[in-house]
């Protein structure tokens, strides 16, 4: 019996990939390893070969994806991808086309987030999608954490003032951290993991759940200090920090947008480490471009933009903490994304 052959788009990065492969092919699985994203490429031909077959192109060009994945007409029954490459209904017609030794029969997304993924088009063409939730939510939290803490004591401006030179004090104190309430949009697994981490340095926290009792993870017990609030605008306006921790649905798009923004506190603080599309970026550029606007900073990890088409009104913004969609990659987090995803797939 032919082997299943699977597609990675994009391997997991660095001494991760030879656990990734070497999970693949514990499976019996055929690999084709696409280099693009490969520091080194030789090193990884030299370890590998025989073992996978190679490709190289960019997979955010659908038609070089597409030509990647149907290759010699061969095709593959499996793609996995990490960082979010889009698999838009052309894609997926194209990979499941009749003609194709090897049509596409599941993509395995090594995170969180099927949204990069046309949901419709898949079931279409009976494809299965997976993802690997939970597999980063304690990196994401921590990351938010870590915004959190640089944008509440503003280490940034002190870090830049010392760069100069200049001996720089504050030009008022700080509040610590146990003065202020956290705010969480979407009490699942990434903001559970954070509402235990603000506890117990001392922040009141509270959560908004879009469903009730229907909770991205309503498996895991909150925190007891955790409290819920009914409503968004309530949660928005008591709350010194607000994260986002949803996934980016039609529901969710535009969920923080002018008319939100301005119900937060005097001096507030949103953090995005979820999706680009579930804030304005235009509505928060300019609240953060207005003196006058309650919301004080932002930090933004993912964006609508990203990749090569990256691009955000929040550019330039002293008060914007800007990262590129990082929040989980942490060795432990990329490691179980990987080889759930590879068990997933197979």
């Amino acid at each position: 019996m032919e082997r299943v052959r699977v597609l990675l788009v994009d391997a997991a990065p660095g001494r991760l990939l030879d656990g990734e492969l070497e999970r693949l092919l514990g499976h019996g699985l055929d690999v084709t390893l696409n280099l693009r994203r490969v520091a080194d490429q030789a090193a990884v031909r030299a370890g590998w070969g025989g073992r996978v077959d190679f490709i190289d192109f960019d997979p955010f060009d659908e038609a070089a994806l597409l030509a990647g994945t149907v290759r010699g007409g061969l095709g593959h029954d499996g793609v996995k991808s990490r960082a979010g490459v889009p698999l838009r209904a052309a894609y997926l017609a194209g990979a499941t086309r009749a003609g194709v030794a090897h049509p596409l029969r599941v993509i395995g997304r090594a995170g969180a987030g099927t949204d990069h993924v046309d949901l419709a088009a898949a079931a279409r063409y009976g494809v299965a999608v997976t993802h690997t939730p939970g597999s980063n939510a304690a990196a994401v939290a921590e990351f938010a954490l870590a915004q959190l803490l640089v944008l509440t004591r503003d280490l940034r401006s002190y870090d830049e003032a010392a760069h100069r030179g200049e001996w720089r004090a504050p030009t008022a104190p700080h509040a610590e951290l146990s003065e202020l309430t956290l705010g969480i949009v979407g009490p699942g697994r990434i903001g559970l993991a954070l509402a235990g981490r603000a506890g117990a340095l001392g922040m009141d926290v509270q959560a908004f759940a879009r469903h009730r009792g229907t909770a991205s993870a309503p498996q895991l017990s909150p925190p007891p200090a955790l409290r819920l609030v009914p409503t968004l605008p309530g949660l928005l306006a008591t709350s010194d920090v607000v994260s986002l921790h949803l996934p980016l649905t039609p529901e969710t798009r535009g969920l923080i947008g002018r008319d939100e923004l301005a119900l937060m506190r005097p001096g507030a603080i949103l953090l995005n480490t979820a999706r680009g599309g579930i804030v304005d970026e235009q509505a928060l550029a300019e609240a953060l471009r207005d003196p006058a606007h309650p919301l004080a900073a932002a930090a933004v990890d993912t964006f609508e933009h990203e990749h090569a088409a990256f691009a955000s009104p929040l550019l330039g913004l002293p008060n914007a903490l800007l990262t590129p969609h990082i929040a989980g990659m942490t060795r432990t987090a990329m490691t179980t994304a990987a080889l759930r995803c590879a068990d997933y797939i197979a």
